[in-house]
């Protein structure tokens, strides 16, 4: 079973589809965890972010592997250092090289061959896993998206003097550029359920994937 689950920053996608995992008893993959690492990387070796010809070269050589929920980079755990606001800026800039997508788009089907997953993301019900099972498009306002991206950075000190109004303004700048790049962009698939969770709690979205899940309403 493959279920696909796609949507803009902040809608809640991680936070509900390791839940899903959790409770179909499947392997969770966090396709977004993969572009920020690349990106933590690029920051790390000072790659210039208009050098697209050098994120690819570091992107094919670079090692992402997870153990859990724990990420890692180049052997180094990195599973809070790519959450910072500097790489959510960033991933942006990242995310939409084609080459940089192929690379990760294929270490993403492999590690979906021959296992019942949940991966969530921008491009999974159309790029990665067209096929999937099942796809749902998680979606929110952008006011509620950035309230929830706040409370996530304050809760963990990460802030970085940035505001609320800073924060709504990098997704609402996010959300024009994962909608409109060449390669793979964020689109809610013809075939995709989709919610919308602005006024839904976690449990009450779960509970609503799960449903659509258990009664076989692919796609």
């Amino acid at each position: 079973m493959q279920i696909a689950m796609d949507g803009p920053a902040g809608a809640g996608k991680s936070t509900i589809a390791k839940q899903i995992a959790k409770a179909l008893h499947i392997t969770y993959l966090d396709t977004g965890a993969m572009y920020r690492a690349i990106t933590k990387g690029v920051i790390d070796h000072k790659i210039d972010f208009a050098d697209q010809e050098a994120i690819a070269r570091y992107a094919e050589g670079a090692v992402i592997a997870f153990k859990g929920q724990r990420v890692f980079l180049d052997g180094e755990e990195v599973t809070e250092a790519i959450r910072t606001p500097e790489v959510s800026q960033h991933t942006s800039d990242v995310a939409p090289i084609p080459a940089v997508r192929k690379v990760l788009v294929q270490q993403q089907r492999r590690i979906a061959e021959g296992t019942d997953v949940i991966m969530d993301g921008r491009d999974i019900g159309s790029a990665v896993l067209p096929n999937a099972d099942y796809k749902f498009y998680l979606d929110a306002a952008v006011s509620e998206r950035a309230k929830r991206r706040y409370a996530e950075l304050k809760e963990k000190g990460g802030l970085d003097g940035k505001t609320l109004e800073d924060i709504e303004a990098d997704i609402a700048k996010r959300d024009y550029n994962d909608s409109h790049r060449a390669a793979d962009p964020l689109v809610c698939c013809d075939d995709a359920v989709r919610i919308d969770t602005t006024h839904m709690t976690i449990p009450e979205v779960v509970a609503c994937v799960i449903d659509h899940v258990k009664a076989g309403k692919a796609k």
